[in-house]
């Protein structure tokens, strides 16, 4: 296989099979931990005739947390392995020990990321390195016998089980974060200007579609670093879905400023001015903000153009990443453009769907049944024991106090007819 040179105008050669190592689309199922079930427990002393409830909570599970950490790249870490769980709480034993709570889980994700629900709804969006969002919650620990106490109970024989973890599917989605994103059609000299201004060394060869997936590359000049992203070439038509470019769209919403590449020395006779207007077109279908973002559009291959002095009716700047030519110019434009763009955006804050408790409660029909559904209601019939004449007694009390019968009432339940909370069953009675 012949090496591509620095002009990328080598013979066309069939892509090398493999494997991609960047990623930037996963499914992530995330498990919290499970609550430890309380303890059923009374004093067993010497000397001490009626010793009375000592059974301790049990602990809380684990939480699941995303975190948006600069040292992961992509989203590959999920690929094959897109299951994450939280460790369980630890039950409660006897002498009102209570039990441990299980460990939160930390998942790095890198920057950029954004998690949405199965429908696509958008969960959170964790920009910057730190940013965090609790995809799933650790169930809490039952409550122990001993917390049962009262008056009316001296001596309760029943606790509570622990409450399921939260698990859920998430979609992930990465949106580089880059200061200047490269945008041009195939072959236009992206691959090679990212080599040429950073230690970024994406594959350049002569054939179309080069660039199987964004590379990014640091970039520093006159004291300013900047990130800068090579985008796979764009077609006419990339914003609904030809060629390879759509699926990496996303990816230019987070730069600050973009670089529009025109090949002027384009194998397919296009000249550059209609490089540039099916560029941007495809740039406003996708998001028209992206039309009123910073950019520069620049010529490249200029040395090409001078060797074979062919006129190609470009009046605006020319770079060769080859020779060098308008590259220095280029990124003293790039420190500008981005400086002032740095200078008048607000801080990036992480965006965050923050989810109600859930702690009320509704009623269902499920067929000829009703179904109470809330964490509380659930909670409520959660014990050890519902044979217990005290644990059932508490039962009922408990989902009068939540309003449960009303509800029942209101729903047009009769007596007999059956009642379904948390996987328990029950028969309606006035």
């Amino acid at each position: 296989m012949t090496a591509a040179t620095g002009r990328g105008r080598e013979e066309a050669q069939p892509y090398p099979r493999g494997v991609s190592s960047f990623v930037d689309e996963s499914g992530l199922h995330v498990k919290a931990g499970d609550g430890g079930a309380g303890a059923v427990s009374f004093r067993r002393e010497a000397h001490v005739a009626k010793g009375g409830p000592d059974g301790g909570d049990g602990g809380d599970g684990g939480d699941v947390w995303l975190v948006a950490d600069r040292n992961v790249a992509s989203l590959l870490g999920f690929r094959d392995h897109p299951h994450r769980r939280a460790g369980d709480g630890t039950h409660g034993t006897s002498k009102r020990a209570h039990g441990r709570r299980g460990a939160d889980l930390v998942v790095p994700v890198p920057e950029g990321t954004v998690a949405r629900d199965q429908d696509g709804t958008v969960l959170a969006d964790l920009v910057a390195e730190g940013h965090r969002w609790l995809a799933a919650k650790g169930g809490r620990g039952g409550r122990g016998n001993a917390s049962f106490l009262s008056n009316r109970r001296r001596a309760p024989s029943f606790a509570e089980q622990g409450e399921v973890g939260e698990e859920r599917w998430l979609r992930l989605e990465l949106k580089l974060m880059a200061d200047v994103a490269l945008v041009g059609m195939p072959n236009a000299g992206k691959s090679t200007l990212i080599s040429a201004i950073s230690a970024a060394k994406p594959k350049v060869a002569a054939y179309p579609f080069t660039t199987l997936e964004p590379h990014l590359g640091v970039v520093r000049f006159g004291g300013v670093e900047l990130v800068v992203a090579d985008i796979p070439g764009l077609i006419e038509g990339a914003s609904e879905g030809r060629g390879l470019g759509h699926r990496f769209l996303r990816h230019l919403e987070r730069a600050r400023a973009l670089v529009v590449l025109v090949d002027l020395a384009s194998v397919d006779g296009l000249s550059p001015d209609h490089q540039e207007a099916v560029l941007l077109a495809e740039l406003g279908r996708y998001r028209a903000g992206l039309l009123e973002r910073p950019r520069i559009t620049v010529g490249t291959k200029a040395d090409l153009v001078a060797a074979l002095g062919t006129p190609v009716g470009w009046s605006g700047p020319r770079i060769s990443a080859v020779t060098g030519e308008g590259v220095r110019w280029l990124l003293g434009e790039l420190v500008r453009l981005v400086g002032e763009a740095r200078a008048a955006e607000p801080q990036r804050e992480a965006f965050v769907v923050h989810r109600p408790g859930g702690e009320g409660f509704r009623v269902e029909r499920d067929g000829d049944d009703f179904v109470v559904v809330g964490r509380q209601a659930e909670r409520a019939v959660a014990l050890s024991d519902l044979t217990n004449r005290d644990a059932l007694a508490y039962v009922q009390e408990r989902l009068r106090r939540l309003g449960v019968d009303r509800a029942l009432a209101r729903a047009g339940a009769q007596p007999g007819d059956t009642v379904r909370v948390g996987g328990m069953t029950f028969e309606y009675e006035d």
